[in-house]
């Protein structure tokens, strides 16, 4: 037994592996759930032994790997019972249209299929297919109803297929897979928790628009993804959560309180409408700095002229709501920057007088806008000691946050 293996964090997953040519991912998957001291046990579709092995997860595992739990040599007659109901979570990487298609339809004709309809824990799927294929409306009519029925989905990458096709389709990266089923895990420990009850957590999202004239106007690329993700999280704990957002892309989580503010003075108009209510303000949307100083009434039609147009500072949201702070109130903000990322945050957590910030490279690789992973850095007032963490999903990340606002709250109690 490895030292990895004997590092147990008690959660059972089960991995399921469908047949594409993606599945030789699912070692690297494996390995890293591992790493994350997870127990994981292996079933496999017939199509997928043709990629790879059983023997492959059975040696990495040291447990007799399923593809048919009516074959002699499985020492489980009821399989498909034990294996489903004994794991905390249930994760098929890589999942094809076909096994999507027989999921979302209630279909079991093969042991991963009556396994999934056995199961009782949270499902997370990792897409794999053809661009075609993933685009046609059948599969997104699967995915659709796998959604309501509360499963879990990785969106595929973009990018060159094993067909030489381009576009969406391509399996994620393992270890976003890996952070996203950590993620999971964690948000099933943090229902039971309830550790944020009575708090009443006030977020922003998004990118705001800051118009030009009736057509243009200026913004970013924020799809909101994180600060959706802090509201799932803190919703999870047991907060009452309001969400102030701008333009976004990312899903709108359930059951939350949404505001919707287009440009940066109608973020801080609504944020200044709610704040009194709120214990903990955390300011995730990526507010432009500046607006044209007047909006053309009509299209500016294009001439061979240049263009100049004169921009003014937008409201500061974070140092106003910072400002004038009642006691008792956390203010939480973010700092994505491009270079001397620790010491631009640092300097914003000082000068703006915030009890933490959390900071991010948005050049690096899985920390970049409209992403479902993040790298961040936390800093709290407290102790001024950046505290890095490695790749995780924005939900991980999300959790990671709350918990040094929950470790700010504790010690502002104490003090």
């Amino acid at each position: 037994m490895t030292g990895e293996q004997e590092n147990k964090n008690g959660k059972r997953i089960a991995l399921c592996v469908s047949g594409g040519i993606a599945a030789y991912k699912a070692v690297e998957v494996l390995r890293g759930l591992q790493r994350a001291g997870c127990e994981v046990r292996v079933a496999m579709t017939q199509r997928a032994c043709e990629f790879i092995k059983p023997l492959t997860f059975r040696a990495l595992t040291g447990e007799h790997v399923v593809v048919d739990d009516y074959a002699p040599d499985n020492p489980d007659p009821i399989a498909h019972i034990t294996f489903s109901q004994t794991v905390d979570l249930f994760l098929v990487a890589p999942a094809t249209a076909n096994i999507i298609a027989k999921f979302a339809n209630g279909v079991a004709d093969d042991f991963v299929t009556s396994t999934y309809l056995a199961s009782n824990a949270p499902v997370l799927i990792a897409p794999a297919m053809n661009t075609t294929m993933w685009n046609h409306p059948a599969t997104q009519r699967n995915l659709r109803r796998l959604r309501e029925d509360g499963v879990q989905i990785i969106e595929p990458d973009a990018g060159e297929m094993a067909c030489k096709t381009i576009g969406p389709g391509r399996l994620s990266e393992p270890e976003q897979i890996v952070a996203a089923a950590l993620a999971m895990l964690r948000e099933q420990e943090m229902r039971g928790a309830q550790d944020l009850a009575g708090e009443r957590v006030l977020i922003t999202a998004g990118a705001t628009r800051e118009e030009l004239d009736p057509v243009r106007f200026l913004s970013n690329r924020s799809s909101g993804r994180m600060g959706f993700a802090l509201a799932e999280a803190a919703r999870g704990r047991g907060a009452e959560v309001t969400i102030v957002a701008g333009e976004t892309s990312a899903p709108v989580p359930q059951a939350i309180r949404l505001v919707r503010a287009a440009s940066a003075e109608e973020m801080r108009d609504a944020v200044m409408k709610e704040i009194n209510e709120a214990t903990v303000f955390i300011a995730a949307a990526a507010v432009a700095d500046y607006r044209p100083a007047s909006r053309a009434a009509s299209k500016i039609k294009k001439s061979e002229a240049a263009l100049s147009i004169e921009l003014v500072p937008t409201p500061d949201i974070l140092a106003e709501v910072a400002r004038a702070r009642r006691n008792g109130l956390l203010v939480v903000g973010f700092a994505a920057e491009t270079g001397n990322v620790i010491e631009n945050a640092q300097d914003k957590l000082r000068r703006k007088q915030l009890d933490a910030i959390v900071a991010n490279d948005i050049t690096r690789e899985g920390a970049g806008f409209d992403v479902e992973t993040n790298i961040i850095t936390l800093i709290a007032r407290d102790t001024d000691a950046p505290v890095a963490l490695p790749l995780m999903s924005k939900l991980e990340a999300a959790h990671r946050i709350l918990d040094e606002v929950l470790r700010l709250r504790r010690t502002h109690e104490k003090n």
